[in-house]
């Protein structure tokens, strides 16, 4: 039971039975995207004890987090030797295929990364906006570390949702002094970002959307057991209502205009027969005897 104006912590709210039930679903999507998505340096912000990246096959993958905006408790421990202070560059981090819940490798301003520009290929984002200072800066700030091609994978929790509403309702209460179990159902850290404004600001970025998908659809409740009884919600949900689940999942490639081809993407530009360059032709159109001639050309 959460005390109306209570501020609630994100790593402290993963505990209950809501959060474990959502952390499993965003585990499960999570590793089905980045699987598939090749490179050799991928960066995760935010949320540690969620390991986004181990279903990913690049050789460099990162953990950071923020420690001034995220909760950094006793669970939350750097990984040895891996561990850096904001600004400094980043180190030379090894595989990390075995899961490591709850550690990460870097602490940093999600709006200042220490990574040079265009030096990742894939940065995943759970809930690392709703925590940031500005997460407009902050995405920009992605954008800048991403290499062309490269891809962003964004959480949040969806404001048009059912456990959204609650959270209105119960930060309403609040306000008016009303304690008890209609406090605030989820984390009151951070802000949540619509799913139509974040479009907004990755076009304005030049990203473009390639997916996206909401999932949780069972209603707002604190207790395992009444979760685990309006299961059959899930298939409804993604039915009848889609749009309206408790969190959202987006993918987006960052485009860049004009970009030249290196490597094996022009070499086989090369290799393609080219026509042949058209030929000026001259034509002599003789003129009325003594009038000359006159030379046109096509």
């Amino acid at each position: 039971m959460t005390k109306a104006g209570t501020i609630i912590g994100l790593a402290d709210w993963l505990d209950t039975p809501a959060g474990q039930y959502l952390c499993q679903w965003e585990q499960q999507q999570i590793e089905q995207l980045v699987a598939d998505v090749f490179g050799f340096h991928a960066l995760q912000l935010g949320l540690p004890r969620l390991n986004g990246l181990q279903a990913n096959r690049m050789p460099h993958r990162w953990y950071a987090v923020d420690p001034d905006r995220e909760d950094i408790g006793p669970a939350y421990a750097p990984r040895a030797g891996q561990a850096v202070a904001g600004g400094q560059a980043a180190p030379n981090a090894g595989d990390h295929a075995a899961p490591r819940v709850a550690s990460f490798d870097l602490q940093c301003e999600f709006d200042a990364l220490p990574f040079d520009s265009r030096s990742l290929d894939l940065v995943l984002l759970p809930h690392a906006l709703e925590l940031a200072r500005d997460p407009h800066l902050a995405l920009g700030e992605v954008e800048r570390v991403l290499v062309p091609e490269g891809k962003v994978i964004i959480v949040g929790f969806n404001p048009a949702s059912l456990w959204g509403l609650r959270q209105r309702g119960g930060k309403l209460l609040g306000r008016l002094g009303v304690d008890g179990r209609d406090g605030p159902f989820l984390p009151t850290a951070g802000e949540f970002i619509a799913y139509s404004r974040l479009r907004d600001w990755l076009r304005l970025l030049s990203f473009e959307v390639e997916a996206g998908q909401f999932g949780c659809y069972r209603p707002a409740l604190r207790t395992e057991k009444w979760l685990s009884r309006w299961g059959w919600m899930e298939n409804l949900g993604r039915r009848w209502w889609p749009v309206f689940g408790a969190v959202y999942l987006l993918v987006a490639v960052k485009r860049v205009r004009g970009m030249r081809l290196v490597g094996l993407a022009r070499e086989a530009q090369n290799s393609q027969p080219k026509s042949a360059p058209a030929v000026a032709v001259h034509q002599r159109r003789d003129g009325p005897r003594g009038a000359g001639s006159a030379d046109t050309s096509c």
